[in-house]
């Protein structure tokens, strides 16, 4: 449906960086194995104009920044910020 880009890595966007997200996984994928994701695709909902969690879950990360208009980079670092260690989003508890 889309044409088909080379698949995009974090550790190839801020070298050293590497959480296991990539272009070519879902959306489903992604918050499957980083809960906390979910919270960055909801900030994306508003300028996507739909909930991408409802409407994309099965689209790639790759497919839903071309099908949204969102840039796959800021995305894909947004992704990773919240699944590194020591984010704040994982470290809610204080621990």
């Amino acid at each position: 449906m889309y044409p088909k880009l080379n698949s995009i890595h974090v550790s190839e966007i801020v070298p050293g960086k590497d959480y296991g997200i990539s272009s070519e996984m879902t959306v489903l994928e992604v918050i499957h194995r980083h809960r906390q994701t979910e919270t960055v695709f909801k900030k994306y909902d508003e300028q996507a104009g739909v909930c991408i969690c409802c409407q994309a879950l099965f689209e790639t990360l790759e497919e839903v920044a071309e099908k949204y208009n969102l840039g796959l980079k800021g995305l894909l670092l947004e992704l990773e910020a919240v699944v590194s260690p020591g984010s704040a989003s994982r470290n809610e508890s204080g621990s």
